[in-house]
């Protein structure tokens, strides 16, 4: 008896382990197997957390030597298991769905542990079985959940007949234009914006349902993708009454192969039934018509430097300059979307000067931070070509020593971080370079400055500690999470 119950603990925490590592990733990629299987760039981590565990398991149990295969379990896999997790920048996060999830997952054990004990032809607790029951009873349950939240988000987008709804899409900038669209029409208008980098449907929902208050007047979501169809799904629950693309790139170029998938996606933005005018950034290719407004051959005259922004813009026939403390020339495009925006909505040009001029950065987008005589900019949510050079620039004429910390651009080829790492060698003393991604790459096309490898992120502040002094830049540009 007391040998059963052993078996049957011991085969319950070592499912919950698996489902454990599993949930992890499927977390990370939005819980899209597909996405876990064919663009996780640590598959090595697939074998030895979930694979090879699983087939000792098994090969053990067929040989009647289980007991062996617990010692290797609670003195090998467990531990190993516990200290991959704890170097986790991103761990699990126990959401009502995970939780929901392993207790469907716990009543699967359960039932097929107990006919197994009692059946004389059973050679070995099975795991495979009630791990896939478990994804397949927690998938219809979240259908059948996310239905109901879904309408009730909508009756509440729909019913509110003076709400304004701005729905903002792009390769890059997205989370910047909603930022700043918020800032300058709060000063008009009583606004809501999605919190963070929220930008999916299941986002949107539980952020209407639990967030967007009665007598809200503008409502600005974000809408990211990560295939065909994504924003299409968002705009079809907004039905947003205008719409912004901004610049269309590379980014995310593993998931949508070709740069007219990405554009064709972003232009789903388009299909809401209420769709009054869209801004449409000129790298769309798209001709204007009476509801959609091209924009950025407008800006003229960009400056940039670590004081700030200073652009021109011409609208309605007459020239207009811009000044801004944000730091970065890029960010002209994700304005000059704002500026469009803010002037359908009725506010003069002179309220829109004084509004940049009080503007306040999006996190991790070319903050300025000074500590301990070093000029700090952290530009660590910046992952894309054009935004990165750009700050590279920005930073170029800083007279003392400059640093570097980067993984490079994570979503995008080698061709084009050979040229992020020739823009490097123009810039910088030193480079610190994280991430496993395009560590090898960097470290091969990098040739002037000096570099260092960072292996643990952990290790960065007693390196920079050691390796920078009072004087120095520290610019960190784009970040990866532990599993990229």
């Amino acid at each position: 008896m007391l040998e059963t119950l052993f078996q049957i603990t011991s085969h319950i925490l070592f499912t919950f382990a698996l489902a454990y590592y599993l949930m992890t990733n499927l977390q990370w990629y939005h819980y899209k197997f597909g996405r876990v299987i064919l663009h996780h760039n640590k598959t090595l981590w697939h074998l030895l957390y979930f694979l090879v565990p699983l087939f000792l398991y098994i090969l053990f149990s067929l040989k009647g030597i289980l007991n062996y295969f617990w010692i290797v379990f609670y003195l090998g896999y467990l531990p190993a298991l516990y200290l991959w997790q704890k170097k986790l920048d991103k761990p699990l996060v126990l959401t009502s769905r995970v939780k929901r999830f392993f207790g469907f997952l716990l009543f699967a054990l359960l039932v097929s542990d107990s006919l197994c004990a009692m059946s004389s032809k059973c050679a070995h607790f099975g795991s495979i079985l009630p791990l896939v029951v478990a994804w397949f009873a927690s998938l219809a349950y979240e259908k059948i959940l996310f239905s109901g939240f879904y309408k009730r988000a909508q009756k509440r987008l729909q019913s509110d007949h003076k709400l304004k709804i701005i729905a903002v899409t792009a390769s890059y900038g997205k989370t910047s234009i909603k930022n700043f669209l918020y800032q300058i029409l709060s000063q008009q208008f009583h606004c809501y914006k999605t919190p963070r980098s929220v930008n999916t449907l299941a986002g949107l929902v539980k952020d209407v349902n639990e967030n967007l208050k009665e007598g809200v007047e503008i409502y600005i979501a974000e809408a990211g993708a990560r295939e065909r169809g994504d924003i299409d799904e968002i705009a079809r629950f907004l039905e947003e009454h205008y719409a912004v693309v901004g610049s269309i790139g590379p980014a995310h170029i593993e998931y949508f192969k070709t740069l007219e998938n990405i554009r064709n996606t972003k232009m789903e933005i388009l299909h809401s039934k209420r769709l009054k005018k869209a801004f449409v950034h000129q790298s769309a290719n798209i001709k204007p018509t009476k509801n959609i407004v091209v924009f950025g051959a407008e800006i003229k005259n960009i400056e940039a430097d670590l004081q700030g922004l200073r652009f021109e813009m011409e609208l309605e026939g007459e020239i207009h300059r811009f000044e801004t403390p944000l730091l970065g020339s890029f960010h002209a495009q994700n304005l000059a979307a704002a500026i469009h925006i803010a002037r359908e909505f009725g506010l003069s040009i002179n309220e829109i000067q004084k509004a940049l001029k009080k503007l306040q950065p999006t996190e991790h987008r070319l903050q300025k931070i000074e500590a301990g005589g070093k000029l700090i900019i952290d530009d660590s949510f910046n992952g894309n070509f054009e935004g990165m050079r750009d700050s590279y620039e920005l930073v170029k004429k800083y007279k003392g020593r400059k640093v570097l910390i980067t993984p490079g651009i994570i979503e995008s080829d080698d061709e084009t971080n050979i040229r992020l790492a020739n823009k490097i060698d123009e810039v910088f003393d030193l480079v610190i370079i994280t991430g496993e991604r395009n560590r090898r790459l960097l470290d091969h096309e990098i040739t002037k400055a000096k570099k260092i490898i960072l292996k643990e992120k952990g290790e960065l502040q007693d390196l920079l500690a050691q390796e920078t002094r009072s004087g120095d830049l520290i610019l960190f540009s784009n970040d990866a999470p532990t599993f990229i």
